[in-house]
C-alpha cells in the first residue's frame, strides 16, 4: 500500500527522526540478521551479512517507492510493495529488557550503538537490495513528479506518446514514479479528468493541470504524513481527506454527484461522473 507520501514520511523520519524512532544518518551496521531470506533480493544472505558490516549510513532518500539508504561504499534499497514498513528501536524496551522479535520481522539490522531498524513484512512481499550502484535497482523508474525538472511539457510529450487509459498509465512506474491507486484517483479528480481517458487525447492545458493536480495531491499527503487505511501504514491522516477514494456512494463535495467505482485497468477506481466526465 505505501505509495509516494508514505514512502517519503518513513524516508524523513530516517533521515531526521521520527515514527517514534530516531535518526539513522551516521550510523554503523554491527550485524543483520535475515529472518526470511526472500526478503534479500540481491546479493546472496551470505555475502549481503557481510558487505553491509561497518558500512555507515551516510544519507536517506527516495526514489519512486524505494526507501534509498547510502553507505560509505553500497546503497541499500528498500521497497515495501503491499506491507512492508521500517521501525527504527533501541535494542533494550523502556523497562532495561532485550527487545523480542515481532511476528512479521524479516529483516532485523543493528547498529554498534544500540539500535536496530527493523524491516517488518507480513504479506513477504518487500523486498531488499545491496547495491554498489543504485540505478542498477531504480533503472527502469519514470521521472520524479515532484523533481524540479520535470514540467507539463515534459509530461504532455509522454502523454502523446500513449494511447493508454490515463489511470494504469499513472501506476505504470515506468511512466511516473511513486504514484499508487490512492493519489492516481484522487490526481485524476484534482484535474478533473476521467480516469478511462485516453493518454493522448489529453491537450496541453489538460496535461498541465493534471501536472499541478498530481503536485498538489503529493505534497498534501506529505503534509498529512500519507494515508492509514489499515494495519499496513500507521500514523498519516490524509485518509480524512479523500475526495474520491474508498468513497463510493457518497456525494462528491463539489457538485452532490455521487462516487462511483469502476474497474480500469483491472485496478479499482474511484471518480465523480459529473466533475470527470468520460468524454
Amino acid at each position: 500500500m505505501p505509495e509516494l507520501p508514505e514512502v517519503e514520511t518513513i524516508v524523513r523520519a530516517l533521515s531526521h527522526g521520527g515514527r517514534n524512532g530516531l535518526s539513522v544518518v551516521g550510523r554503523v551496521f554491527a550485524d543483520v540478521q535475515v529472518l526470511w531470506a526472500r526478503s534479500i533480493s540481491s546479493p546472496a544472505v551470505s555475502e549481503f551479512q557481510e558487505r553491509i558490516r561497518g558500512q555507515v549510513v551516510k544519507d536517506v532518500y527516495r526514489r519512486g517507492k524505494f526507501i534509498c539508504l547510502k553507505l560509505d561504499r553500497d546503497t541499500l534499497l528498500v521497497h515495501l510493495r503491499m506491507s512492508g514498513d521500517l521501525r527504527v528501536e533501541t535494542l533494550k524496551d523502556e523497562n532495561g529488557q532485550p527487545r523480542k522479535v515481532e511476528p512479521h520481522d524479516r529483516v532485523v539490522f543493528e547498529f554498534t550503538d544500540g539500535l536496530w531498524m527493523v524491516f517488518n513484512d507480513a504479506r513477504k512481499f518487500g523486498r531488499i537490495w545491496l547495491a554498489a550502484d543504485p540505478q542498477q535497482v531504480t533503472s527502469g523508474l519514470g521521472p520524479e513528479p515532484l523533481g524540479p525538472a520535470f514540467g507539463w511539457e515534459i509530461l504532455y510529450q509522454l502523454l502523446q506518446s500513449s494511447h493508454r487509459q490515463l489511470k494504469p498509465l499513472l501506476l505504470d512506474q515506468g511512466f511516473l514514479a511513486g504514484l499508487g491507486n490512492i493519489y492516481a484517483d484522487e490526481s485524476l479528480y484534482a484535474a478533473r479528468l476521467h480516469p478511462s481517458r485516453s493518454a493522448n487525447s489529453l491537450s496541453k492545458d489538460e496535461a498541465e493541470r493534471l501536472l499541478k493536480a498530481i503536485r498538489s495531491v503529493l505534497e498534501e499527503g506529505i503534509r498529512r504524513n500519507g494515508a492509514s487505511i489499515d494495519w499496513v501504514y500507521r500514523g498519516g491522516n490524509f485518509q480524512n481527506y479523500f475526495r474520491v477514494y474508498q468513497r463510493t456512494g457518497q456525494p462528491c463535495a463539489e457538485c452532490g454527484s455521487l462516487i462511483q467505482r469502476r474497474v480500469v485497468g483491472q485496478r479499482s477506481t474511484h471518480f465523480c461522473p459529473l466533475c470527470q466526465p468520460e468524454s
